[in-house]
């Protein structure tokens, strides 16, 4: 019975380990993705962001003067608040204006050319120091050499967001990390089997060469390097670490897919599996699953599944889009039309999968079940309409919420405690109207699942909530006042929290 399971919850030890508050809870968030032109701009240009704290997510404008276009990083507190983001040539304030000595970032001819964002897929990753609230990590590149498209430096830039009250200030500035012919852009990231620090890779063109950086409390070590896989030339592609970390995908134009097993430990790649994609496409990209089963490759006119979970791979490739001839705008809207195609792919905070068009366009295309096989998944054309042009532009965000491997030889940091869940789980505002957030935590990875009680143990309110966020955003204005009940659970943890609704 409910009011059995309630008593239960309510007996249970509200416990969290120290590392989800200590790390999770100061990092960011991904739950804006920033998209097109400056505020100033009229249609059909503009700035936007698509918010994820709701379900579905709502657009809402984004006043700023720094636009984005294929470069794209951004970052927000554990509330959902942008606390800062760049275009690969300049770095905004969560006020949408440059940052104290946040421009002139990747200089370089190439840089020059594109005042308002560099054309270049996952060229800026922002990681923050570990054990640190105030301190953020920007590695980026750009193209160096023009006559191959390749990058000679890949830079570091730190931010510290308190400073200039606030709004934060870069107080060092393309700082070279790296002196080698990269490949453009594609730059990576996943959490070390500790759960606190990252490891970020990168790729040396003209070799099958792999740069691993490791970002620790103390900063960065390395570079550490590893050949393996198919020789990378010029290419123009995405990466993808699995949300578990433990598969790295590269899908490029001139290597096809590249799939490899990664050991968060060590940072060694093992297992190189090359799959050859026989078609004509000139733009790719790379996303899995939530559940890290399937892996999703856009390709220009096609879109695969594969099963990663498989013993032969290769065998499981299933075609579960092919474009529709779709334009967006229209013919005959006054604007030109552009080719709604498939290009780079981002997974989303609400599970979903989104895949850009290759062009500005209106019109972003949706895998809405991607942990599901086969046409299943339900793949949806041209599904997301936008305001705007969006420049072809996916937020580069790695899994900021992966922990550690737990009983592996690197689930080194012991210096841990328990701590109730009351800490770690805040509802705001409380008491509140009906409308409110919760700021959270899934312990294990694990999606989950909320419930609002009331006193008689009647479940009147569920929903899932997702690991790939820590804000949810609820509306139950038509609760009459009085004490209410809040459960989460998620795999082996059950968590209890108090609401009051006052009218």
């Amino acid at each position: 019975m409910i009011n059995n399971s309630i008593r239960r919850v309510k007996n249970i030890w509200l416990f969290l380990f120290l590392i989800f508050s200590t790390q999770l809870y100061s990092q960011g968030i991904s739950n804006l993705w920033l998209f097109g032109n400056d505020t100033a701009s009229t249609f059909p240009w503009g700035a936007y962001n698509l918010n994820f704290q709701t379900n579905p997510f709502t657009i809402q404008i984004q006043p700023t003067r720094i636009p984005v276009q294929s470069t794209n990083a951004n970052i927000a507190d554990s509330l959902g608040n942008l606390l800062f983001y760049t275009n690969g040539v300049n770095i905004a304030s969560a006020n949408g204006d440059t940052m104290l000595n946040g421009n002139n970032l990747n200089p370089s001819p190439y840089t020059s050319q594109f005042p308002r964002g560099l054309i270049i897929n996952q060229a800026a990753l922002i990681l923050p120091l570990p054990n640190n609230d105030s301190i953020y990590y920007l590695f980026h590149s750009t193209i160096d050499y023009l006559a191959q498209s390749t990058a000679l430096h890949l830079y570091l830039t730190i931010i510290n967001i308190k400073g200039n009250n606030g709004l934060g200030e870069v107080i060092s500035k393309n700082q070279i990390i790296l002196n080698d012919t990269l490949t453009a852009g594609k730059i990576t990231s996943v959490k070390h089997a500790n759960g606190r620090d990252w490891w970020v890779i990168c790729h040396k063109a003209f070799s099958s060469k792999y740069y691993k950086l490791l970002l620790t409390p103390s900063g960065i070590s390395g570079s550490y390097q590893q050949n393996i896989g198919n020789y990378i030339s010029f290419d123009v592609g995405q990466v993808c670490f699995s949300p578990d970390g433990n598969k790295f995908a590269y899908f490029s134009v001139g290597t096809d897919l590249e799939l490899l097993d990664f050991d968060r430990c060590s940072g060694n790649f093992s297992n190189h599996q090359h799959i050859a994609i026989n078609d004509s496409g000139t733009g790719r990209g790379v996303a899995f699953s939530p559940s890290s089963q399937y892996l999703y490759t856009p390709s220009t006119k096609y879109i695969y599944q594969f099963d990663v979970s498989a013993s032969n791979i290769s065998a499981t490739q299933t075609t579960i889009a092919v474009w529709d001839s779709f334009y967006s705008p229209p013919p005959g809207s006054g604007l030109l039309p552009l080719a709604a195609v498939y290009n780079t792919a981002q997974l989303a905070p609400d599970g979903k999968i989104y895949i850009s068009t290759g062009n500005g366009t209106f019109h972003m295309h949706v895998i809405d079940q991607p942990d599901n096989a086969g046409s299943s998944c339900n793949f949806i054309q041209h599904g997301i309409q936008l305001p705007y042009y969006y420049f072809n532009s996916l937020p580069n965000h790695p899994n900021y919420f992966l922990g550690k491997l737990t009983g592996s030889i690197c689930d080194s940091i012991t210096s841990l405690t328990e701590k109730k869940i009351e800490d770690k789980i805040n509802i705001y505002p409380n008491p509140s109207n009906g409308n409110f957030s919760i700021n959270y935590i899934l312990p294990e990875n694990k999606e989950g699942q909320l419930s609002v009680f009331d006193l008689t143990g009647r479940e009147i309110h569920s929903e899932k909530i997702t690991k790939w966020s820590q804000v949810k955003n609820i509306s139950l204005v038509d609760l009459k006042e009085g004490i209410y009940l809040i459960t989460i659970s998620s795999g082996n943890y059950s968590f209890l929290k108090k609401l009051i609704i006052q009218h």
